[in-house]
């Protein structure tokens, strides 16, 4: 006999490619950013540039992670 294995379906909001967020948990917390990828379990974000080089600073963050920042 098989085990049945039960799958939780929670109703975690994804942000879309474009979309404003800001960080509520982890390393990064409290800081805003926009979505540049939007993964299966987590988005990329670019919290700022570089001041030296003007490169854009990047990080990611799972989705239940963040919050929409409207």
């Amino acid at each position: 006999m098989a085990a049945e294995e039960k799958t939780e379906t929670k109703d975690i909001k994804k942000a879309n490619t474009g979309d404003k967020i800001k960080v509520v948990k982890g390393e990064q917390k409290g800081k805003k950013g926009k979505v540049l990828v939007v993964r299966e379990n987590s988005v990329i974000i670019e919290v700022g540039k570089h001041p030296e080089t003007g490169e854009p600073i990047k990080t990611v963050v799972n989705h239940k992670n963040y919050k929409s920042d409207k």
